[in-house]
């Protein structure tokens, strides 16, 4: 068998950085292990209803805090009323070193050291699952947007920060892809137009389908 071509990493647009093949096998099953676990509660994945009334194709659980068009909860009051599963400290640092591969620059590292996200949307795609163009904008912070992909290939569609239509850039993020958004790039429109079913490592722990873990600083605290 040929040996793979190195993938490059690539600044899409100012501040958003594509790293390929980021995470080791090792640490992609992990990450599944720990997304089947939080996807069985307290909260359970779920299909998210939006106001309008439409479902969301992509299923979802939270940890830190729980996302609910379009705000953040401790507690998932449309789903059981539970509270969301703990960040775990293991996830902070696996945050802080992709914010660190992803802009390696001096004068950044301190800005990747204090990187503390404190929740993140975990999203399951099946074959037909789809992602509008949107932006991640309910959290009070700016901090950069730290996203994983295990499984499925897919199809990335990165934006702008005025429009869901076009300019755009159309990427593929395979198994292992970190993706960070932030600076510039913070609040740009992105989706998930497509995915292409089969494309994923059965060693990766994820037979079909594909998981992408995103994480952020959601800028809010607890009420006294």
């Amino acid at each position: 068998m040929s040996a793979l071509i190195p993938r490059p990493r690539r600044e899409v647009a100012p501040g958003a950085v594509h790293v390929p093949d980021w995470l080791t096998l090792e640490q992609q099953r992990e990450l599944v292990a720990a997304c089947r676990a939080w996807a069985q509660g307290p909260v359970p994945i779920r299909r998210t209803r939006l106001p309008s009334g439409g479902v969301m194709s992509v299923q979802t659980v939270c940890v830190g805090w729980h996302w609910l068009p379009y705000r953040y909860s401790r507690t998932a009051d449309d789903v059981n009323g539970a509270r969301a599963a703990e960040f775990p400290g293991w996830m902070v640092e696996l945050g802080r070193r992709a914010l660190a591969e992803a802009y390696p620059n001096k004068g950044e590292e301190t800005a990747a050291a204090d990187y503390t996200p404190d929740t993140a949307l975990i999203n399951f795609y099946d074959g037909q699952a789809k992602l509008g163009m949107h932006q991640d904008k309910d959290e009070k912070s700016s901090a950069p947007v730290v996203s994983l992909s295990i499984g499925d290939t897919c199809v990335f569609r990165v934006g702008n920060t005025a429009t869901r239509t076009k300019p755009y850039t159309d990427i593929e993020l395979a198994s292992g892809d970190l993706f960070v958004f932030g600076g510039p790039s913070r609040y740009v429109y992105h989706g998930v137009p497509k995915v292409h079913e089969g494309t994923g490592d059965p060693a990766t722990g994820l037979r079909t389908g594909r998981l992408n873990i995103t994480m952020r600083v959601t800028g809010l605290r607890d009420a006294p």
